[in-house]
C-alpha cells in the first residue's frame, strides 16, 4: 500500500480562515472530537484530522466561498475523491463550506448534511463539476472513473456550512465558561494566532511527490498541529504566559522553599505532570475549565490573597473532579495568580 502526496498547496490568504475554522471544527463540534488528536496540513489535503496513533483519518477540503453553486461544489470534492481512490483508507471525506446557494439543499435549515439533503438537479450538476474537474487533474486516472465509483464516493461525504464567527471557534475551546472568556478583539487574535501557525506548517519543508506506504508516516514531516497545542495557545493567552514556562512560579516560591532543597525538582515535575493531566484530559475538559473559571475569578475578587487563601475558597465540587492534588493545584493557582496579576 502506498499513497503519494500530489497538489500541496501554499498558503492560500483568502481561504487560510476557513481552513483554521474547519480545524477548529473538527477539535470540538463532532461528536467524534475527542478522538481526532493531529491535524495535518496541507499533505493529504488541506487538512487531515488524524487519532493518536495515525490510523484514523478525517479528511477535509475548505473552500471559503459564500455562495457556492451546485457545480462549484463538485469541483472542490475533487482532492477528496482523490483519496476516496487512494489505497490509503479514509475514515470521513468533509466539505467544509463557507455558504451555498439556495439551489444546493433541500432543507435549508441544515447546516451539516449529507448527499440525501442535496436537491436531485444539484447532484446532477455537483457531479458534472466533480467529472470536469478529475479531467483536469494529472493526479487522477480520468478514464477509469466510472459513474457507480462516483456515487459511492458522495454517499460518504459529509458537507459543512460555516455558520459561525472565529470568535465562536475559540470559545468552543474553552467549553463556554463565561468567566474566562476575553473580550472579542481577544478572541479574534487567538484565532489568528492558530490561524498563523496552521499556515506555518505549510512551508516546512516539500513534500510534493513523496510516497509514503502508512498514514503515520505523514506525522514524519511535521506539517500537523496537536489538540494539546492549541488548549496551551488559548490558555496561555489568557493568563499571559506559557502554563509550561521552566523556572518556579513567583507564588509558589514560598510553598516549594519550605520542602528540602533535593525534593524541589521532583516537586516542580510532578506538578507540571499533574497540569498537563488536567488541562489534556479529553474526558474532563468541561471539569477543568471550570476549574480554572474559578481559579480565575477568585483571584481577580481577591488580588492580594496568597495561594494557600485562595485555594481555600475554591469550589470544593471543581477541586475534587480534578486531576490535581493539593501541592500541584496550588502551583497551578500560582501560574494564574502571577499571569493575571
Amino acid at each position: 500500500m502506498a499513497y503519494k502526496v500530489t497538489s500541496s498547496e501554499r498558503l492560500r490568504p483568502s481561504g487560510a480562515e476557513y481552513e483554521t475554522k474547519a480545524l477548529l471544527y473538527l477539535m470540538n463540534f463532532r461528536n467524534d472530537s475527542n478522538d481526532i488528536y493531529f491535524f495535518v496540513v496541507d499533505f493529504f489535503n488541506d487538512l487531515t484530522g488524524m487519532d493518536r496513533m495515525g490510523n484514523k483519518l478525517w479528511d477535509m477540503q475548505s473552500k471559503g466561498a459564500k455562495n457556492s453553486s451546485p457545480k462549484a461544489i463538485g469541483k472542490e470534492l475533487v482532492t477528496l475523491f482523490k483519496n476516496y481512490r487512494s489505497e490509503l483508507e479514509f475514515n470521513y471525506y468533509l466539505l467544509f463550506l463557507g455558504g451555498v446557494s439556495n439551489t444546493v439543499r433541500i432543507d435549508n435549515s441544515l447546516n451539516i448534511f449529507d448527499i440525501s439533503n442535496v436537491k436531485p438537479e444539484a447532484v446532477k450538476k455537483l457531479k458534472e463539476g466533480l467529472w470536469e474537474e478529475s479531467k483536469d487533474k494529472t493526479y487522477i486516472d480520468y478514464e477509469s472513473i466510472t459513474d457507480e465509483e462516483i456515487e459511492g464516493f458522495l454517499d460518504k461525504v459529509q458537507f459543512i456550512v460555516d455558520d459561525k464567527e472565529p470568535s465562536d471557534y475559540v470559545k468552543s475551546i474553552l467549553k463556554i465558561h463565561s468567566g474566562i472568556i476575553p473580550d472579542e478583539q481577544s478572541l479574534v487574535a487567538i484565532f489568528n494566532e492558530i490561524r498563523d501557525q496552521q499556515s506555518s506548517k505549510k512551508n516546512i519543508g516539500v513534500v510534493e511527490n513523496i510516497t509514503i506506504e502508512t498514514s503515520s508516516e505523514a506525522l514524519d514531516y511535521y506539517h500537523h498541529m496537536t489538540s494539546n497545542e492549541i488548549k496551551i495557545l488559548v490558555l496561555g493567552r489568557i493568563i499571559n504566559r506559557n502554563p509550561f514556562d521552566k523556572g518556579v512560579p513567583l507564588s509558589f516560591s514560598s510553598t516549594l522553599h519550605k520542602a528540602p532543597p533535593e525534593k524541589w525538582k521532583t516537586i516542580l515535575e510532578d506538578c507540571q505532570l499533574a497540569l498537563s493531566r488536567a488541562l489534556f484530559n479529553k474526558n474532563r475538559a468541561g471539569e477543568f475549565w471550570a476549574l480554572f473559571e474559578n481559579i480565575y475569578s477568585v483571584i481577580v475578587s481577591n488580588p492580594l490573597d496568597d495561594i494557600n487563601s485562595i485555594f481555600k475558597k475554591l469550589n470544593l465540587l471543581w477541586v475534587e473532579q480534578s486531576d490535581f492534588d493539593a501541592i500541584s493545584l496550588k502551583y497551578f493557582i500560582s501560574i494564574v495568580k502571577d499571569g493575571v496579576q
